[in-house]
C-alpha cells in the first residue's frame, strides 16, 4: 500500500514537473476547450491543473453566452464564475414570472427549463369540472394542475428552441403524479411527441402507471360520451361519487401487449414520462419546439393525476 502511494506521489510529481513548465493561461484555455465534467476530473490529476481550472474565464466557457439576459443580480450573486455555474446546476431560478424554471446540466453546462402547468395548453385546464388548479409544498411553483375526470386528456407545452443550447439533442419529459384517486390510465396507452410547430412529429406511446405497460390482454368497460353529462350532473350533488361499471351491457375496450413506455421516479418524488426527443442545430432560430401528451381514443373516463409540468433537459452522452 505504501508502495503504491509512493508510485502516485512521483507520477503527480512527474505530470507537476511536465506541466509546470507551461504558462498556467495555456492550461486553462486548453480545459475551458473540455467540459465542466473533465475540468473537474482534470482537477485530481495535479495541482498545476487544479490551479487552472479554477479560472474564471474557464467557467465563463461553459456558462451560456446569453446568461446575463437570464439570471438576476441576485441569483448570481457569487464569488466566482464556477460557483455561479454550480449554483446554477443545484439551484434552478424561477423566470418568466415564475412560469418557468431555468437550470443547467452539471455534466455538460447545457441549458435546462421546466415549464409549469400554468404555462401549458390543457384541453379544458379552465373548467373546475374537469380540473382544478392547487397548490403543493413539493412543487417548484405555486400551483399545480390535479385532473378530477376526463374522457379527454391532451396537453401541449411550447418552448422557442432559441432559449435552448445548440448543437444538442434534448429530451422532454412530463412531470406528474398519481394520487389515491387515479382511475382510467391502465386501460389505454397515451400516445406523446416533440417536434418543430408546424411539422409532424414521431409520435408514441406511453402508459402513465407503470403496470400500464406490462399489460398482455386486458379488458374494461368503456363509459360512452354519451353519459358525460349525466354523471358529472350527480356529482355535483354528491363530489366523493366516482364512475362505476354499469350493470347493463357497455362496449369493451382490448388492450393487447405494448412496448409503451412508462413511468419513472424522481429523486424529488414526482414521476416522469418521457414524451420524445428533439436536436436542436446550431444557427435554428424563431422555431418553436411543440410537446404533446394525449389520449383521445379510449373514450374511458380517466383521472386523479397532478401535473406540475414539462421538463426539457439534454440527452446524456456519456456512461455514468
Amino acid at each position: 500500500m505504501r508502495s503504491r502511494r509512493l508510485n502516485m506521489d512521483h507520477e503527480h510529481g512527474f505530470v507537476d514537473d511536465f506541466f509546470g513548465s507551461i504558462p498556467e493561461g495555456f492550461v486553462s484555455k486548453a480545459v475551458s476547450l473540455t467540459s465542466p465534467r473533465d475540468a473537474c476530473r482534470l482537477s485530481s490529476v495535479c495541482s498545476i491543473f487544479r490551479s487552472a481550472a479554477a479560472w474564471d474565464d474557464v467557467w465563463e466557457s461553459f456558462l451560456p453566452s446569453d446568461y446575463p439576459k437570464i439570471v438576476t443580480v441576485e441569483d448570481g450573486g457569487c464569488s466566482s464564475k464556477k460557483q455561479l455555474f454550480l449554483r446554477l446546476c443545484d439551484h434552478p431560478i424561477v423566470i418568466d414570472g415564475g412560469n418557468k424554471i431555468f437550470f443547467l446540466d452539471k455534466h455538460t453546462g447545457k441549458k435546462c427549463y421546466m415549464l409549469a402547468a400554468r404555462d401549458l395548453s390543457i384541453v379544458w385546464g379552465d373548467t373546475p369540472r374537469y380540473w382544478r388548479w392547487i397548490s403543493l409544498p413539493e412543487s417548484r411553483f405555486a400551483e399545480v394542475a390535479e385532473l378530477i375526470s376526463v374522457c379527454w386528456l391532451e396537453v401541449h407545452g411550447r418552448i422557442c428552441t432559441s432559449m435552448l443550447s445548440p448543437n444538442t439533442v434534448y429530451v422532454a419529459f412530463m412531470v406528474f403524479k398519481s394520487t389515491s384517486e387515479t382511475h382510467g390510465f391502465d386501460s389505454q396507452p397515451a400516445e406523446v411527441s416533440v417536434g418543430l410547430s408546424g411539422l409532424e412529429g414521431q409520435t408514441h406511446t406511453v402508459f402513465l402507471e407503470p403496470e400500464g405497460g406490462e399489460a398482455t390482454i386486458r379488458r374494461y368497460p368503456v363509459v360512452p360520451r354519451t353519459r358525460m353529462g349525466m354523471f358529472h350532473r350527480v356529482r355535483e350533488a354528491n363530489p366523493n361519487l366516482r364512475p362505476s361499471p354499469n350493470r347493463s351491457p357497455v362496449p369493451v375496450l382490448v388492450v393487447g401487449s405494448s412496448n409503451g413506455k412508462v413511468p419513472k421516479q424522481r429523486k424529488d418524488g414526482w414521476m416522469e414520462i418521457e414524451l420524445g426527443e428533439y436536436f436542436v442545430k446550431e444557427g435554428e432560430e424563431g422555431g418553436e419546439l411543440v410537446m404533446s401528451m394525449k389520449e383521445v381514443k379510449g373514450r374511458n373516463w380517466k383521472g386523479g393525476i397532478v401535473i406540475q409540468g414539462i421538463e426539457i433537459r439534454p440527452k446524456p452522452t456519456f456512461i455514468t
